[in-house]
């Protein structure tokens, strides 16, 4: 059957075998699908480096709850990074992102091959007699999923094939200590450090020791809370920037931080301990449907900031503008806000997910997640491209996007010298030492690292650290600058000398590793499947509502059939030439509350559902010469 008429046909696929390395929060059990049996499944393929993929973690508590006498979620994990391939650094992301379902370790994409994953994340529903139900890609499926779940139950139910009691997850032992996998940190002008403890869902106010705990700020369980320093909630918050003392004055708060799980921006008043909220409604931002078909993006979102959506801000940074600099990681770009007025913006990026440079409208990130400041410019650690890349700020407006350090997507590794062939390993924080030159938590390398523009080198301030999520720029005893890292995986502060020679460190070059998929030359079909959940139908109010944008690395791989247009198909030629490449793919299409064939109603809720799809290729004679992508599509 071709990728042409599987797309309409409706049969039933045995799911494959779940094989992996180890499971994790089983109680040291090996499940198999046929422990499953009886269950509703939903197979969730994800990396924990992916800032999408923690959205859908999310989004499936409330599912999980809900069903949980007929849902099982698995967790497999399929990794992007050489990192995420550790087993230790696995079962700290499972504990530090409160995984309250069973994970399967697939280091070597075993799972993921077999149930054709493409993506980050993709979710594959099984129903209680172990076939194929669905294939998802990307967030914002919770209600759909909620639907087709009811149906499963109702059918099964029926049929006497559902059973009811408790899944196979058992909770690890609970983590005892003052800081529990901290994010970020900044000095305070006491001499203190206040330090993002993002699992504990609290700010901590450490002595200039770094281990006495002086006060918290927030209740310690995750939530959203305004309130008093006992009460007040946050949901792993991240970044924080102190405001000048006469900004503080003005606004009558001292800090802002980075609520990224809240959406939100908070503030901390420090005199009092008293906590609010700036901006951010705490729904998670998407681009509006017709908005997203035109690729339109507003710069000035507007100054009700608590009615504007927000999605993930990751790192906060007060700029000399006056304006607070956001990494809006769950969007992939940079925000401004402006504490005097409560005005959001966008500040650079347009929100598609990559490494472009250029004007501030037109670059791409991917999941910024760290800022620092040298006079007007900012440097980000823009962390999915393993990239250290800067904004050349004037009088407060962004002038251009560039890129120090980093190649695409797929490119890392741990390699010092040129620039230009250095390469990191996901940093999510950044300094700028006394020299102007810029240090970088260089997260998934366990390192320090260090960028100098006047010669576009990259050395090694220090190494062996545990997932380094933040550095900053301290002084030691003698008055000398030292190095403060946020060691997220040890749960501690620490201080290390600046050496006088940076080590250079070589462990090579490396690519994210998945299968190749064999193409034919010539011409090649492209057929993505979406289906609108029950109770939704497609927005066609302003034409179609289904969109494809399509580039490859070489651009030379396709020769006919690149660029954006509507609709979910598209002819491809492919370049005989070339031996093989990666397809960029983007697919979008929007919904709408309401029934096939009827009108939607006023005031309906509208999704845009949306996956960026990044295939490896290889051009053979034998290969396939069409593919077949799963946006939302039902068997």
């Amino acid at each position: 059957m071709s990728a042409t008429e599987s797309v309409r046909a409706n049969y039933k696929v045995r799911a494959s075998e779940l094989l992996g390395r180890n499971w994790l929060n089983t109680g040291g059990k090996q499940l198999d699908l046929e422990a499953l049996r009886g269950k509703i499944v939903i197979l969730d393929f994800w990396t924990f480096c992916c800032i999408n993929c923690l959205h859908v973690l999310d989004e499936l508590r409330p599912l999980e709850e809900q069903y949980k006498d007929v849902l099982v979620t698995v967790g497999v994990h399929s990794p992007k990074f050489e990192h995420e391939a550790d087993p230790d650094a696995l079962a700290a992301a499972v504990e530090r992102y409160e995984i309250h379902h069973p994970v399967l370790d697939d280091p070597e994409l075993v799972t993921w091959q077999a149930y054709s994953a493409r993506a980050w994340p993709t979710l594959v529903v099984l129903d209680p007699e172990g076939y194929i139900v669905a294939h998802l890609s990307g967030e914002g499926h919770a209600q759909g999923l909620g639907s087709l779940i009811e149906e499963l139950v109702a059918e099964h139910e029926a049929k006497g094939t559902l059973h009811r009691g408790n899944g196979p997850y058992v909770a690890p032992e609970a983590r005892e200590g003052d800081l529990r996998f901290p994010g970020k940190a900044i000095a305070l002008a006491n001499g203190n450090f206040l330090v993002g403890d993002s699992g504990h869902h609290r700010l901590v106010e450490l002595a200039s020791d770094l281990s006495t705990v002086v006060r918290t700020i927030g209740a310690g369980v995750k939530g959203y809370a305004d309130g008093d320093a006992q009460t007040a909630q946050f949901n792993e918050l991240q970044g924080l920037t102190a405001l000048p003392a006469d900004v503080a004055a003005e606004v009558g708060y001292d800090v802002i931080v980075a609520d990224t799980v809240n959406h939100r921006l908070r503030s901390v008043n420090l005199e009092t301990g008293v906590v609010g909220t700036l901006a951010g409604n705490g729904v998670q931002r998407l681009l509006d449907s017709e908005n997203a078909r035109q690729e339109v993006q507003r710069t000035e979102l507007g100054t009700d900031a608590t009615n504007i959506s927000l999605s993930s801000p990751w790192d906060v940074l007060y700029h000399p503008s006056g304006q607070v600099i956001i990494a809006m990681a769950g969007t992939h770009q940079i925000f401004a806000f402006n504490p005097r007025t409560s005005a959001v913006s966008v500040f650079a990026g347009t929100g598609l997910e990559g490494l472009a440079d250029g004007a501030p409208d037109e670059a791409w990130f991917a999941q910024s997640s760290g800022l620092a400041l040298d006079g007007q410019n900012v440097w980000i650690a823009d962390s999915e491209t393993s990239a250290l890349r800067w904004i050349e700020v004037e009088e407060g407006k962004a002038q251009s996007v560039n890129t120090a350090v980093g190649t695409g997507l797929f490119d890392f590794g741990f390699r010092d010298g040129d620039a230009q062939q250095a390469r990191l390993q996901h940093p999510l924080g950044v300094a700028v030492l006394p020299d102007h030159s810029i240090a970088i938590a260089d997260s998934y390398n366990g390192a320090v690292r260090r960028f100098d523009p006047a010669t576009k080198t990259v050395s090694t301030l220090a190494k062996g650290l545990k997932e380094p999520a933040d550095v900053l720029v301290d002084t030691s005893v003698d008055g000398d600058p030292v190095l403060l890292v946020v060691e997220t995986n040890t749960h501690q502060l620490v201080r290390i000398p600046i050496p006088a020679e940076a080590l250079v460190v070589d462990e090579g070059a490396s690519q994210t590793q998945r299968p190749k998929t064999p193409v034919r030359a010539g011409k090649h079909e492209i057929l993505v499947r979406f289906a609108a959940p029950k109770g939704q139908k497609l927005d066609d109010r302003w034409g179609d509502p289904t969109q494809l944008k399509i580039s490859a690395s070489p651009e030379e791989l396709i020769l006919e059939g690149a660029g954006t247009s509507v609709g979910l198909t598209r002819t491809l030629e492919l370049n005989p030439e070339i031996t093989d490449g990666v397809l960029h793919i983007t697919a979008r299409a929007a919904a709408c509350d309401g029934e096939p064939g009827g009108e939607i109603p006023d005031h309906a809720a509208c999704h845009l559902y949306q996956q960026d799809w990044g295939i490896p290729v290889v051009l053979d004679a034998q290969g396939e010469n069409e593919l077949l992508l799963d946006l939302r599509g039902v068997n």
